[in-house]
C-alpha cells in the first residue's frame, strides 16, 4: 500500500508538471506546379511556398506563476520540392549559406526566440518578423507567397521581413490596440559601421470589422548609409467580402525611392476563398502594375487545392517578371500556380 501511495505521488506530480508545460510540433506542406512567361524566357518547375510557407516548427510554453510564463519558438522553412532547407543570414547583413546549393541544412530562418509573457506584454529575444513587415504580410490577399506574392514588400533590404539578433516588446491588446517596438543588432566591431543594425515599430488596431496597421525602421546599410522603411495597411470584413488596402515606402540613401501601393479583396465563394488584388511598384520612371486572381478550396481542416494568375506590366523601363522567367524592358510577363496545401 506504501509503494502504490509513493507511485501515485509521483503519478501526480509528473502530472502537474505536465499542465504546466507543453511543446508542441507543427508544420506546412505546400506546393504547386509553378509556369512563368517573359519576352526573353519562360520557366516551369515545381515550387513550394505558393499560398503558404512550407515550414517544420516547435513551440513551448511554461508556466512560471504569478501570471507569467516562458515561451520559446523554432521555425525552419523547408523546401519540400526537393527536401532542402532554407538559409539564413546571421548579422541583418549577408545571407549565410550552410551548405552548397542542393544540400542545404535545416536551419530556423523562419523564427527563433525565447521569451517571457506577462499581464504587461512579452519580452522577446532572437530571429522574427520585422517590424515594417507586418502590415505588408497582413493586408495582402495573396500575402507574401507564390506567384502573386506581394509586389510591394521586401524593399527594406535584408531586415525587411526578418531580423537576427532582435529584442523585442509586444504590448497586450488593450481596446483592439497593440504595440511592438524593436530593435535588432549587426553586431559589428565597435570600431567598424554598425551596419545591419535597426529599429523599428508596428502598431496595430483590430476591433469587429476593422483593422488597421502602422509600421516604421531604419536600417543602418553602411557607413553613412541606411534604408528607412514605412508601412501601413488595413482591412475591412463586409461579411460578403474582406477589403484590403497597402502601401509601403522605402527610402535608400542615394536612389531613389520605391512606392508600392495594393488594392485587393477576399471573397468567400463555392465553399472557398475567391481572392483579388491590383499593385503597383514605382522607383523613378521605372513602374511595375500587377494584377492577380486566384481561388483557395479546402477539402479538409488542414487540406486545400489553390489556382493562382497574375500578370505583370512594366514601363518606364521596369523588368520584373514572374515565376522564375526573364522578361525585357517594359515587356509584361505572366503566370500561374496549381497545387496543394496541408498544414499539421
Amino acid at each position: 500500500m506504501k509503494k502504490s501511495l509513493i507511485a501515485l505521488a509521483v503519478l501526480a506530480a509528473s502530472g502537474a508538471a505536465m499542465a504546466q508545460s507543453s511543446v508542441t510540433i507543427f508544420g506546412v506542406v505546400d506546393a504547386g506546379y509553378s509556369v512563368g512567361n517573359g519576352s526573353v524566357s519562360n520557366s516551369t518547375a515545381m515550387r513550394t511556398d505558393r499560398i503558404g510557407s512550407s515550414r517544420l516548427g516547435f513551440r513551448g510554453v511554461e508556466d512560471l506563476g504569478g501570471g507569467m510564463r516562458a515561451e520559446f519558438w523554432l521555425e525552419a522553412g523547408v523546401a519540400n520540392d526537393s527536401g532542402a532547407g532554407s538559409a539564413t543570414n546571421t548579422n541583418n547583413q549577408a545571407v549565410t549559406s550552410l551548405a552548397s546549393a542542393g544540400t542545404q541544412g535545416l536551419t530556423f530562418n523562419r523564427k527563433s526566440t525565447v521569451g517571457l509573457v506577462g499581464s504587461m506584454g512579452e519580452i522577446r529575444l532572437g530571429r522574427d518578423y520585422s517590424p515594417q513587415f507586418y502590415p505588408d504580410a497582413q493586408y495582402d490577399p495573396f500575402g507574401t507567397n507564390g506567384v502573386a506574392s506581394s509586389l510591394i514588400a521586401y524593399g527594406g533590404g535584408l531586415a525587411a521581413v526578418r531580423a537576427s539578433n532582435m529584442i523585442a516588446y509586444h504590448s497586450p491588446v488593450v481596446g483592439g490596440f497593440k504595440v511592438m517596438i524593436a530593435t535588432y543588432l549587426g553586431e559589428a566591431a565597435s570600431t567598424a559601421a554598425k551596419v545591419g543594425d535597426g529599429n523599428g515599430m508596428w502598431l496595430n488596431y483590430a476591433k469587429g470589422p476593422l483593422s488597421i496597421g502602422y509600421a516604421s525602421a531604419t536600417t543602418t546599410t553602411g557607413a553613412g548609409t541606411e534604408v528607412e522603411t514605412t508601412t501601413m495597411g488595413g482591412s475591412y470584413d463586409l461579411g460578403v467580402a474582406r477589403l484590403m488596402f497597402n502601401s509601403n515606402t522605402v527610402s535608400n540613401t542615394g536612389a531613389a525611392d520605391i512606392k508600392g501601393t495594393m488594392m485587393g479583396a477576399l471573397i468567400p465563394m463555392a465553399g472557398g476563398t475567391l481572392k483579388f488584388s491590383n499593385a503597383s511598384l514605382k522607383q523613378g520612371a521605372a513602374e511595375t502594375k500587377r494584377n492577380a486572381v486566384g481561388f483557395v478550396k479546402p477539402l479538409s481542416k488542414r487540406t486545400s487545392l489553390f489556382a493562382t494568375y497574375a500578370r505583370n506590366g512594366n514601363s518606364g523601363g521596369a523588368t520584373r517578371a514572374l515565376n522564375g522567367a526573364v522578361t525585357g524592358a517594359n515587356a509584361s510577363s505572366t503566370g500561374y500556380d496549381l497545387g496543394v496545401n496541408h498544414t499539421f
